[in-house]
């Protein structure tokens, strides 16, 4: 082997980072659904392991953005927690249509510069589609983070692109992850609009 060559990282450590991920993300999801400001350490660790898998498998986009996320989830803690204190539930409420608007003119803008760019200066095996799921994922986490409900509907169109994409690629963990978390996130976008409806009846 020639000096400063790559070693190739063996299958089964890939699989059990995978793993890795699966089940610090679900954790993640199932303190999120309720509100919990707990679940972001969790996010925290699951995110880093799924980068390192996707940047093995040439997911360019979608590993960078995991670098987002440990910074967006680490907002996210320190908004919750100024809003909702270490054990109490956060609130939550709805976007205004205008702002809907604004977001989603915005996040189809990143999406379609960052699969440009994706296309043109790497050798990123989908990058249409890895952008398109890196930009709206990066909207969905700071809705997250500003406790708007919208958030979920986001993450559940990202969570079935996903699966799509990760069993094309044979990361079959990773699409176990994404498919567990597209449930959690239909039940996630019933308990907080449940949420916001007994916060606005008991105002």
């Amino acid at each position: 082997m020639e000096p400063g060559a790559v070693i190739p990282l063996d299958p089964q450590v890939l699989t059990l980072i995978e793993w890795g991920a699966l089940a610090l993300g679900l954790v993640n999801i199932a303190l999120l659904i309720f509100r919990n400001v707990w679940n972001f350490p969790f996010g925290i660790g699951s995110v880093i392991l799924a980068g390192f898998v996707m940047w093995e498998r040439k997911l360019y986009g979608e590993s960078s953005l995991q670098l987002f996320f440990v910074f967006a989830q680490l907002w996210g803690w320190w908004l919750w927690t100024r809003a909702g204190g270490e054990d109490s539930q956060v609130p939550v409420r709805w976007l205004d249509w205008p702002s809907r608007i604004v977001w989603l003119v915005v996040t189809a803008a990143i999406a379609l510069n960052m699969g440009w760019a994706l296309d043109r200066f790497t050798d990123a095996s989908v990058p249409y589609v890895d952008a398109g799921i890196t930009g709206a994922s990066i909207a969905a986490q700071l809705l997250l983070g500003l406790r708007r409900i919208e958030n979920w509907a986001v993450w559940i169109v990202i969570d079935i692109v996903s699966v799509v994409l990760f069993i094309d690629r044979q990361l079959y963990a990773l699409a176990g992850l994404y498919g567990g978390m597209l449930v959690l996130s239909l039940f996630g976008l019933k308990e907080w609009i449940e949420a916001e409806r007994k916060a606005r009846a008991a105002a």
